[in-house]
């Protein structure tokens, strides 16, 4: 299956996570792309929308090349057969780079009313744009399981089967709408549009779906 764009991915999404409307979930997606995701999935269920801040290690000769991640509350986590031969020193600063940014982008998604969902005994649906290593889902996890949360539920429209075997007994439930098998390689090639998603488009949307949210239990 194709997707025409992030927005009509999310709704498929949300049809799929339906019955967790309301009640003690919270959706909290990766930025920046599955934030797009994310807002879709909160809308429908109407329920509150953070991130899970996490940065992706590339490999030192290509650096889209995913050998692994780290989250603002855990451990970096990598793929151990792509760091043999790293230099260690160099992991090192690419993990306080990335620690860096992730803490750049707080401030920059959260600040005066807007303040991050608490998840410590929710359900929480982890939401990202598609999975290849699984990598920055791991991390991701990682981090959300460190808040100690009721129940974590991962929710992608397409994964590769190698990203699935990465996640096998870290969440209590994958959902993924595509079947691995027909994984192309890319979470892009399954797109017709894919564009770069920015830092003030996620915090737009974070206030935007979060306002729309206070405003209708307010009306309740």
């Amino acid at each position: 299956m194709g997707y025409e764009n992030r927005r009509a991915a999310g709704k498929q999404l949300a049809e799929a996570l339906s019955q967790y409307s309301g009640g003690d979930t919270v959706v909290l997606a990766l930025p920046r792309g599955g934030v797009v995701l994310g807002a879709e999935v909160a809308r429908r269920l109407k329920v509150p929308l953070g991130v899970v801040l996490v940065r992706k290690i590339g490999h030192p000769s290509d650096e889209e090349y995913a050998i692994g991640a780290i989250s603002e509350k855990g451990d970096p986590v990598y793929n151990k057969f792509e760091i043999s031969g790293v230099d260690e020193g160099w992991l090192r600063h690419e993990e306080a780079s990335a620690r860096e940014l992730i803490e750049r982008r707080r401030k920059m998604y959260y600040g005066g009313d807007l303040i991050p969902p608490s998840i410590s005994g929710k359900l929480v649906v982890v939401v990202d744009d598609g999975m290849a290593t699984g990598l920055t889902m791991r991390a991701a996890i990682q981090s959300v399981n460190n808040q100690r949360p009721k129940q974590i539920i991962v929710a992608v429209p397409v994964a590769s089967v190698e990203s699935i075997e990465a996640l096998k007994g870290l969440a209590d439930q994958l959902i993924i709408l595509d079947k691995p098998e027909g994984f192309m390689g890319a979470v892009g090639a399954h797109y017709q549009e894919f564009k770069q998603v920015n830092d003030e488009e996620v915090r737009r949307l974070l206030q935007e779906v979060n306002h729309d949210i206070q405003h209708s239990f307010a009306a309740r």
